[in-house]
C-alpha cells in the first residue's frame, strides 16, 4: 500500500487532530495544551520522545530497522495573535488567538507521517527525527530547539531536513511548490527614534520638529533602496509603525518609527544595515536633530539545497504523478525560522496550496488574515509527502 493510500486510511484521525488544535490555539514558545495533544497523538508508537526545557517542544526519534543516517522532518505548532472571523464548526475558542498561518495543519500532517513511518519502520535504513516546534512566529523556536539538541537527537546530525508550509491563497489547492537556493527572505528590524525640541504648532521655527524629519526619513529610505540595490537581488524596507505627538497643535519632543527589512543575500543584509543608519543620521543632522537607530537581526535567509530540492520534486512526482509540483520562479519576501535548521543541515522547504474549493487562490484571504481558511483535503497529501521523503531518503 502506498503512503497516499495509507494516509487516506487515517484521514479522519489527522483531520480530527487538526480541528482540535485549531479550536485551542496557543502563542509563542509555551504551548502546553498543544504539546499535550501531540503527545497523545504519538502515544503507543515506537518513538523515543523528549520534551523541551525552555519551550513546549516535542522531539520524537524513530529508529529504523537497519542502521543508517538520520533525516529530520519539522512541523511548527504555534498560532498568531489574531481574532478569527470565520464561521467554522472548529473555529478558535481562544479570543485573540488563531491558527491563521496553518501551523495546525503542519502539526497534524507531521503526526500523521509519524504513524505512517512507524508502520514501515523495518524498511528504514536509518532514523527519523520528528521536530514539533513552538515559537515560529517571531520567537526563534527552531533556534531554541537546536540549542537543546534536536539536530543531535538521533545521535548524529541528520543528512537532510524537510519542512512544509500550507498557504490559504497564492497556490491552487494540492499543488506543491519550491525552488533551489533562497526561497524565503531574511527578516530584520530597524527601529528609529528622532529627538527634537517640542513647542507650539503655530511656531514651528521655535522648535525642532521630529515628525517632519521622521516623515522625510521614511520616504528617503524608500528612495535609498531603489537607488542603491540591484532589483535582481531585492531588498524591501517597509515602515509599519510611526508614532509621534499627542495633539494637532503640539510639536512633540520625539517621534519614532519601526520598519521590517527583507533581504536575500548576506552582502545586502550587511549593506542595508549600514545604509539605513547613514540615511537617518544624515537627515537628522541636516535638521539639527538627534537620532537613535538600531538594527535587530531576525531570521536569516531560508536557503534550499539544490540536490534536496530536486529530490523533493522527484518524490512528489513519483508519489502523486506529474503536475503536482511547481518550480517557483522566484522566492517570497516572507521569512521562516526553519532557516536556522537549513543553516546546519542540507534540506528543502516546500509550500502546499490549501485554498478551499470555491475560492480563487488569487484573491482568497492569505495566511495571517483573520479570514484565512485552509482545506482539510491537503492533510493526507502533506502527511504522505513527509513520510515518503524520509522513507525514500533512507532507502
Amino acid at each position: 500500500m502506498s503512503f497516499t493510500e495509507s494516509a487516506q486510511d487515517m484521514r479522519d484521525e489527522i483531520v480530527q487532530l487538526r480541528h482540535s488544535l485549531h479550536t485551542t490555539p496557543e502563542l509563542g514558545l509555551h504551548l502546553p495544551r498543544t504539546q499535550e495533544k501531540v503527545l497523545a497523538a504519538l502515544e503507543g508508537l515506537p518513538l523515543e520522545i523528549t520534551t523541551g526545557k525552555a519551550l513546549s517542544s516535542v522531539t520524537a526519534v524513530l529508529r529504523g530497522g537497519r542502521p543508517g543516517p538520520a533525516v529530520l522532518l519539522r512541523g511548527d505548532m504555534d498560532a498568531l495573535p489574531v481574532t478569527e472571523r470565520n464561521d467554522l464548526p472548529y473555529v478558535s475558542q481562544s479570543p485573540g488567538q488563531m491558527h491563521a498561518c496553518g501551523h495546525d495543519l503542519h502539526t497534524a500532517m507531521l503526526a500523521g507521517a509519524a504513524h505512517l513511518l512507524c508502520a514501515r519502520r523495518e524498511e528504514l535504513a536509518g532514523d527519523v527525527i520528528f521536530m514539533f516546534q513552538p515559537g515560529e512566529e517571531g520567537h526563534e523556536g527552531a533556534k531554541h530547539m537546536i540549542a537543546e539538541g534536536v539536530l543531535d537527537a538521533a545521535g548524529e546530525r541528520p543528512v537532510a531536513a524537510y519542512g512544509m508550509h500550507v498557504v490559504s491563497a497564492m497556490l491552487p489547492p494540492g499543488l506543491f511548490a519550491s525552488r533551489p537556493g533562497p526561497i524565503m527572505a531574511a527578516a530584520d528590524t530597524f527601529n528609529v527614534t528622532v529627538k527634537g525640541r517640542g513647542g507650539h504648532g503655530s511656531s514651528p521655527h521655535r522648535s525642532l520638529d521630529p515628525i517632519q524629519a521622521g516623515c522625510e526619513m521614511v520616504t528617503a529610505l524608500q528612495t535609498m533602496v531603489t537607488r542603491t540595490f540591484d532589483v535582481f537581488d531585492p531588498v524591501v524596507v517597509t515602515v509599519g509603525s510611526f508614532h509621534g505627538g499627542t495633539a494637532d497643535n503640539i510639536i512633540p519632543d520625539e517621534a519614532r518609527f519601526d520598519a521590517t527589512v527583507r533581504t536575500f543575500s548576506k552582502d545586502n543584509r550587511e549593506r542595508v544595515k549600514k545604509r539605513l543608519t547613514e540615511v537617518v543620521q544624515g537627515i537628522a543632522a541636516a535638521h539639527g536633530l538627534a537620532v537613535e537607530a538600531s538594527f535587530g537581526m531576525g531570521y536569516p535567509v531560508t536557503v534550499n539545497d539544490r540536490g534536496e530540492t530536486d529530490f523533493v520534486r522527484e518524490t512528489a512526482d513519483e508519489l502523486f504523478g506529474p503536475g503536482r509540483y511547481f518550480v517557483s520562479p522566484q522566492p517570497i519576501m516572507g521569512s521562516e525560522d526553519f532557516s536556522y535548521v537549513l543553516e546546519n543541515v542540507p534540506g528543502a522547504f516546500v509550500f502546499l496550496g490549501a485554498c478551499p474549493p470555491g475560492r480563487d487562490p488569487a484573491t482568497a484571504p492569505y495566511n495571517h488574515s483573520p479570514e484565512a481558511v485552509f482545506d482539510d483535503a491537503v492533510l493526507t497529501d502533506g502527511a504522505a509527502l513527509y513520510a515518503s521523503l524520509a522513507h525514500s531518503r533512507l532507502s
